[in-house]
């Protein structure tokens, strides 16, 4: 038996220690933001935060998120307004759209670290999202627009 919190909710579940985050969020819980892409953890279309971090999901065993809060695509923001959100429809970032709450949540992660991040910041903090559609330029612009609309006013 596993407890954690997923966008605030407290979870209980029965599953075998080594099942992936990826299909309880999935298939138990009924989230179906957070997307299957790999499975080895090298795309990032199912990324999520575990503790405020970014976390692979597909890789990450049930039983390494004992008592964890997790915060899915769904949980980011619940009108899906997030700033990121917000900028990735301004700037009609996705086209297929797959990878996309992956990207979203690791560019929120990002902001945590980096709330004003430069070019080299996004390639390097973003690098291990792929996007098949090759949306890289959007994807920096609407990061740069959210880091700005999320940016302290004077």
């Amino acid at each position: 038996m596993t407890n954690f919190t997923v966008n605030g909710k407290a979870v209980t579940t029965r599953v075998d220690d080594d099942t992936p985050l990826l299909w309880v969020i999935r298939d138990v819980v009924g989230l179906t933001g957070t997307k299957f892409g790999c499975g080895i953890g090298m795309c990032g279309a199912c990324t999520v935060h575990v503790g405020g971090r970014a976390t692979r999901s597909c890789i990450t065993p049930i039983a390494a998120v004992e008592g964890a809060n997790i915060t899915t695509i769904e949980g980011l923001d619940p009108a899906s307004d997030h700033p990121l959100q917000q900028a990735w429809r301004a700037l009609q970032v996705p086209q297929c759209g797959y990878c996309q709450s992956g990207q979203i949540m690791q560019a929120a992660a990002m902001l945590a670290d980096f709330p004003a991040p430069t070019d080299e910041d996004i390639d390097t903090v973003m690098t291990g999202n792929l996007c098949r559609c090759m949306t890289y330029s959007r994807i920096r612009a609407a990061i740069k627009q959210a880091a700005a609309a999320m940016a302290p006013k004077s």
